[in-house]
């Protein structure tokens, strides 16, 4: 089997990378700002003896996406699994988005999945097999406080999730979202460790999650057959719906 993973030099997206690579699966990964990383984990899984190639793409670019897919085929042909990680976020309050914030914020995390989909969709539809797995958040489910433009992109790849299971279900094509709460990434790294106790306080297990713990849920996805348009949160029980 071959996967893409989007945005795979680091935190959620390295987990993926390297859980897929373990199960044999052979996994071409994206990274944008992100070389250093991305070449240190690369080298490591090819030491191990695993099939893993990097790409530099930014996928908010439908060039940058036509040619990572391309790549990925030319090294390791048809593609079976895709994993829309990639995503950045934003602080601000409402009135203080500019219009490039809300353009950069949506294309980078909405659009991208957009052009990644329709990249590798009419292969799987012609085979009549694929597995595509969107990282949403929690945010997408329940809206967030001064993240509004961020939460926007993550609700979107909920709604393409559950509308292209529909789709393509009976192409044989599972299209599923995992939807996170708080999982120690560098994308939370600016919270005090007050913050994160006073967190662990709201969540039932009382942990913040791991990116290994994501890692698992894809895991489980590509493996499992039956499961398709579920949006799927490992967040502790913090939120429950």
């Amino acid at each position: 089997m071959v996967a893409i993973v989007t945005g795979g030099a680091k935190g959620i997206g390295k987990a993926i990378v390297e859980t897929l690579a373990k199960k044999g699966i052979k996994v071409v990964f994206s990274y944008f700002h992100s070389e250093t990383l991305a070449e240190e984990l690369q080298q490591e899984l090819l030491k191990n003896g695993y099939e893993v190639e990097k790409c530099y793409a930014d996928i908010s670019k439908k060039e940058d996406v036509k040619k990572l897919v391309k790549f990925a085929k030319e090294k390791f042909g048809d593609i079976n699994i895709l994993i829309n990680n990639a995503g950045i976020s934003l602080w601000k309050m409402f009135l203080d988005i500019t219009d490039e914030d809300w353009n950069n914020v949506i294309q980078t995390n909405l659009t991208s999945v957009f052009y990644m989909i329709q990249e590798v969709l009419q292969d799987m539809i012609h085979r009549k097999n694929g597995c595509i797995i969107n990282i949403s958040s929690i945010w997408g489910m329940v809206g967030a406080s001064c993240e509004t433009v961020y939460s926007v992109t993550k609700a979107g790849i909920d709604a393409i999730t559950k509308s292209l299971a529909k789709e393509l279900g009976p192409s044989n094509i599972r299209v599923n979202s995992i939807a996170p709460g708080y999982i120690i990434t560098d994308m939370n790294k600016d919270l005090t460790q007050t913050e994160i106790e006073s967190l662990k306080t709201e969540i039932p297990l009382g942990k913040l999650g791991k990116p290994e713990d994501i890692a698992k849920c894809v895991e489980w996805l590509i493996e499992d057959n039956y499961t398709t348009g579920q949006i799927i949160s490992p967040n502790g029980g913090w939120v429950i719906i």
